[in-house]
């Protein structure tokens, strides 16, 4: 392991969208699918400088030492797996994450927690996606790959992460952005006043049936306040909608 990149290091994490189907509808022809897959991707990558460190079914698990570097081997493995005559007319789409940290190498490889973020970014995107984090989007700066767009993601909440400000590589005119990506909800203001809403509700609900001077108290106007008072809250969550959509 100690030929393994060190320092700063772009992670490139890839695998094949919907494998489970494409073998149940290919059969024995989804084995010349993977063969050509994996050739493909070791050929793009390892023409770029990228060093394979684990591969796993239809997932390859690439460094690099420099973010450009593995950015281009992506949009190549793009444009080859888009160009390539698959057996019986199979649409193969490979999604791919990248992230740069600076990683401990250890005795069995990689550690740390930029390993995760970069297998994070993989898993939210869709097949055809090049997703890149905050930080490899910073070390592209202006020279990007010709045909290659930018586009802002935004910050979504990852799996064991919290969060990240995520950017698309479109290829080629490729749409982005077109499906929400595969990421946890966010503990939005929104939701934390829906949350208490419910909870008020709730509350005065119980009320109603516990004290038994509640029936009497409704009939009097409660219950008008109490419609007001939701309503009014309601109009707040819907306002705090407008304010981050």
């Amino acid at each position: 392991m100690s030929t393994l990149p060190g320092g700063t290091v772009t992670f490139v994490f890839t695998d094949i969208e919907g494998s489970t189907r494409l073998l149940q509808t290919l059969g024995d022809d989804f084995a010349e699918v993977a063969r050509e897959h994996r050739r493909i991707v070791r050929d793009a990558f390892g023409a770029r400088g990228g060093t394979e460190i684990d591969t796993q079914g239809d997932s390859f698990f690439f460094s690099f030492a420099r973010a450009r570097d593995a950015v281009a081997a992506a949009v190549d493995a793009q444009r080859a797996l888009r160009d390539h005559t698959w057996p019986a007319g199979a649409e193969v789409r490979v999604r791919m994450g990248l992230h740069t940290g600076e990683p401990n190498v250890g005795d069995e490889g990689y550690l740390g927690i930029d390993v995760v973020r970069a297998a994070r970014i993989s898993g939210a995107g869709h097949g055809g996606q090049i997703l890149v984090s905050e930080t490899t989007r910073a070390l592209l700066g202006n020279q990007l790959p010709d045909g290659v767009q930018v586009h802002d993601l935004g910050r979504q909440n990852l799996k064991d992460i919290q969060h990240e400000h995520i950017y698309e590589l479109s290829v080629d005119g490729a749409p982005a952005g077109s499906k929400p990506l595969k990421t946890e909800r966010s503990e939005t203001v929104e939701s934390r006043l829906e949350e208490r809403i419910s909870a008020y509700v709730e509350q005065q609900l119980e009320r109603a049936f516990i004290d038994p001077a509640a029936p009497a108290k409704l009939a009097a106007g409660g219950i008008a306040t109490l419609v007001m008072l939701v309503v009014a809250l309601v109009v707040i969550v819907l306002i705090v909608k407008l304010a981050f959509f």
